[in-house]
């Protein structure tokens, strides 16, 4: 049983992350025209892959609190690491989706929140709970080691890069004029 949860458990984490790291770039590319056919792809597929990456993050969620209690109990072996950092790998992924829930709760009832909670401060909470999902890949993903690692800093890097280009494009490019 408690090697079918680590299994069922590594196995969402593998679909969660990649669903969580598309979520936000469509969701950077979704409200600027400028990006031309990645916006309107984005403004197609951002509402249902977020939701799609939520179901899957919060089923990561569930088995990987199982697995942790068999390891917490001690029905399983514990992680080639040292304890203290399994559990603050675990805690930083309960910090990463309490953020992604305020989120969703943020999204689905906007009105359950008082001021200043408008689209800024949720989505801030989205892309905070995404940076607390990294750290929790890197850290505890052990596991893959060889291929997680890897890609997460550039696949991160480009997310930042497509970001500080969306900022500099809604605050307008530098004119090309020259002075006279």
């Amino acid at each position: 049983m408690s090697q079918l949860v680590w299994l069922l458990d590594r196995g969402a984490a593998l679909v969660t992350y990649p669903a969580l790291y598309f979520a936000v770039l469509t969701g950077i590319l979704y409200n600027t025209e400028s990006f031309g056919v990645l916006h309107e792809g984005a403004r197609r597929i951002h509402i249902e892959l977020s939701v799609f990456a939520m179901i899957v993050t919060l089923l990561h969620a569930g088995l990987g609190v199982l697995d942790a209690w068999f390891v917490v109990t001690g029905q399983v072996p514990a992680p080639a690491y040292s304890m203290p950092y399994f559990l603050g790998g675990v805690i930083v992924g309960a910090g990463a989706l309490l953020m992604l829930v305020v989120a969703v709760l943020g999204f689905t009832d906007a009105k359950r929140f008082q001021r200043p909670w408008g689209p800024r401060v949720v989505h801030s909470f989205a892309y905070a709970g995404f940076a607390f999902g990294t750290i929790h890949a890197a850290a505890i993903g052990t596991d893959l080691t060889g291929l997680v690692r890897p890609l997460l800093g550039p696949s991160v890097a480009f997310l930042v890069y497509v970001l500080l280009l969306r900022l500099l494009v809604l605050r307008g490019l530098p004119s090309n004029a020259t002075p006279n």
